[in-house]
């Protein structure tokens, strides 16, 4: 299965957006963007909204994967893939409808991903796995970057690939939250393909470069990753 990287923009300088996206685009760069939209409701924190990811939009042409960590992501998200979002994830805590709201998303033409904080299993939600096209695993409780990547994560990875696999579904597990060269092949191994990187892409000297070695070394520990010995 394709590894993808998908760096923070959380972790950019947010006065110099359309040149952090092309600081991380072109060959063998970003496979996403991702957008981390917080309303300091759900998360205490406050960042971007519908009219800074049409602008985004307008300025890469990278996919843009937006992160809903707000409430009532039932009346946002769609605007979001209105606004030019390819993937929207929608956090299950906020969800009241969380079934309607990924056929809504699908149906507007984007991929529809649910997101699951630290302290939230997964095995209540295997029926709504066929509604999905991603399911995001936080590595780190949601509202800010640069936290450290929680090792008690890895098992929950675990599962959750394992309920994929045994549905026998070609969704994504993303991962986001102190993922960087010291934690992405541990990830990799327990699961999961698509991870979202900030200060480990835009910390680094050269943004690019940085994508290309995450991706080098997910792509590594997924060739001899057991889950992924028979794809």
């Amino acid at each position: 299965m394709a590894v993808q990287i998908s760096p923070s923009i959380l972790s950019s300088d947010f006065s110099r957006l359309a040149e952090e996206t092309a600081a991380v685009s072109g060959p063998d760069g970003a496979d996403w963007l991702h957008v981390d939209v917080m309303d300091n409701h759900f998360v205490p924190n406050l960042t971007l909204g519908v009219p800074v990811v049409e602008s985004l939009g307008k300025a890469t042409g990278v996919p843009l994967d937006c992160h809903l960590m707000i409430e009532d992501p039932d009346r946002w998200a769609p605007q979001y893939v209105e606004a030019g979002a390819s993937s929207v994830t929608f956090h299950v805590e906020a969800a009241r409808a969380p079934v309607r709201l990924a056929r809504e998303i699908r149906a507007k033409g984007a991929r529809a991903a649910m997101a699951l904080r630290p302290a939230t299993p997964i095995e209540p939600y295997e029926d709504l796995l066929p509604e999905l096209d991603m399911l995001l695993v936080m590595t780190v409780e949601p509202g800010f970057g640069g936290q450290a990547f929680l090792d008690i994560m890895l098992p929950k990875i675990r599962r959750t690939r394992e309920l994929i696999g045994r549905h026998g579904l070609q969704m994504w597990l993303q991962v986001d939250g102190g993922v960087s060269s010291s934690t992405i092949e541990r990830c990799a191994e327990a699961g999961a393909d698509v991870f979202v990187a900030g200060s480990a892409v835009y910390g680094a000297d050269d943004p690019a470069d940085a994508v290309r070695r995450l991706r080098a070394q997910a792509q590594e520990a997924t060739a001899s990753a057991a889950w992924a010995c028979g794809h």
